[in-house]
C-alpha cells in the first residue's frame, strides 16, 4: 500500500507558474505508475499528465508545453511544474498511484489562478 500526499498549490496570477509535489510512503515505491488529475468546481476530474515507472511521461492536450510531470524515486516524490497558468486551470489537483489493478489517491491540493 502506498500514501500519497500532495502540496504546493496556491494562489497565482495568471501566467504564473506553480509546482505540486506528490510525496509518497508506504512500500515499492518506484514500481508505481503515477498520474496528476484535476477536478474543477462543478466538474468531473479529468487526467492532467502521467509518468510511468519507468520515467516516461504522457500528457493531456490543455497541458502541453505548459505542464512538465517528473519523478525522484529516491526522494519517492513526483512532481508536476505548471507554467503560464491560466483561470481555466483552477481546481483541486489530485495524484494517483497505479500499479496492476490498485490505485491509490492523496486527498488533493488546491490551484486558484486570479488576478
Amino acid at each position: 500500500q502506498v500514501q500519497l500526499v500532495e502540496s504546493g498549490g496556491g494562489l497565482v496570477q495568471p501566467g504564473g507558474s506553480l509546482r505540486l509535489s506528490c510525496a509518497a510512503s508506504g512500500s515499492a515505491f518506484s514500481i508505481y505508475a503515477i498520474d496528476w488529475y484535476r477536478q474543477a468546481p462543478g466538474k468531473q476530474r479529468e487526467l492532467v499528465a502521467g509518468i510511468s515507472s519507468s520515467g516516461i511521461a504522457s500528457y493531456e492536450d490543455f497541458a502541453k508545453g505548459r505542464f512538465t510531470i517528473s519523478r525522484d524515486n529516491a526522494k519517492r516524490t513526483v512532481y508536476l511544474q505548471m507554467n503560464s497558468l491560466k483561470p481555466e486551470d483552477t481546481a483541486v489537483y489530485y495524484c494517483k498511484a497505479s500499479w496492476g489493478n490498485l490505485g491509490y489517491w492523496g486527498q488533493g491540493t488546491h490551484v486558484t489562478v486570479s488576478s
